[in-house]
């Protein structure tokens, strides 16, 4: 069918190039140093992938459904999708790639904290420096205590939602507390290898539901938390041939050349 392939596709926002300062020296020691990044033009997922989107991956490819997709606190359709490893994240990308023809993988830490940051340089939060405890937006569904429906709360500048709170979001890297020491200025794309992935974002069952745009979190690229998703990225450099790699989830020779 001529709309299927776009009935596949998440909503994108296109993130222009450019450089920012990446990390925060007030916060935990995994965030420092400060240090200046630059990132390559990219796509970035509007949304959280929801239950929706995941759900025709599922059915294809015969995977199991995420553990929690249907109980209550999680089920509705709009709602990120969560309770899925690293791995499933990955195959999600190569799975998309694949039937749309366009090379989509996960964000690297720092394309992540561009985006959330939205073009608002050295703010604590993608809205600005308020804190999240004076704003109308619970961060949770006060229904059913679960996330909330993505898209709730307004877009940041880049037109970006949910880049604070929902479910926590897996990344491409792997996961080093000392990277910034040696991250390089372009397009860094973490460690070389590691034991846990890079995640960022904030979590529908923390006591403060928002994160700020710098804090780093991680876990077993294995494990499948009620806490954690992931939102689609994509390059926009030309390159040909594009491929996922599926021990990294970034495209193989991700990088400007």
């Amino acid at each position: 069918m001529p709309g299927e392939k776009k009935e596949l596709l998440p909503q994108t926002v296109s993130i222009p190039e450019g450089s920012f300062l990446m990390g925060d020296d007030r916060g935990q020691d995994n965030e420092k140093p400060v240090h200046r990044v630059w990132v390559g033009a990219f796509l970035l997922g509007r949304f959280p992938l929801t239950n929706k989107e995941y759900a025709l991956f599922v059915a294809e490819s015969g995977l199991p459904e995420p553990p929690f997709c249907r109980r209550q606190m999680f089920s509705h359709p709009d709602k990120p999708v969560a309770g899925v490893s690293w791995h499933d994240a990955v195959a999600y990308c190569r799975w998309l790639s694949k039937r749309s023809g366009k090379p989509f993988r996960l964000p690297t830490e720092a394309e992540w904290e561009r985006a959330a940051r939205g073009g608002l340089e050295g703010k604590l939060y993608p809205w600005g420096d308020e804190p999240p405890w004076e704003r109308s937006y619970p961060g949770y569904d006060i229904e059913t205590g679960g996330p909330e429906r993505v898209g709730q709360n307004e877009p940041n500048g880049f037109g970006l939602s949910d880049m604070s709170e929902g479910v926590h979001e897996w990344c491409g890297d792997f996961y080093d507390p000392a990277y910034y020491q040696i991250s390089p200025e372009r397009n860094p794309q973490g460690p070389a290898c590691g034991q846990r992935r890079a995640s960022r974002g904030g979590s529908w069952r923390h006591r403060i539901k928002f994160s700020r745009c710098t804090a780093r979190s991680s876990l077993n690229p294995a494990f499948k938390y009620a806490d954690y998703g992931f939102r689609l990225a994509m390059s926009l450099e030309h390159r040909t041939p594009i491929q996922v790699n599926s021990d990294t989830g970034h495209p193989a020779g991700d990088g400007p050349t």
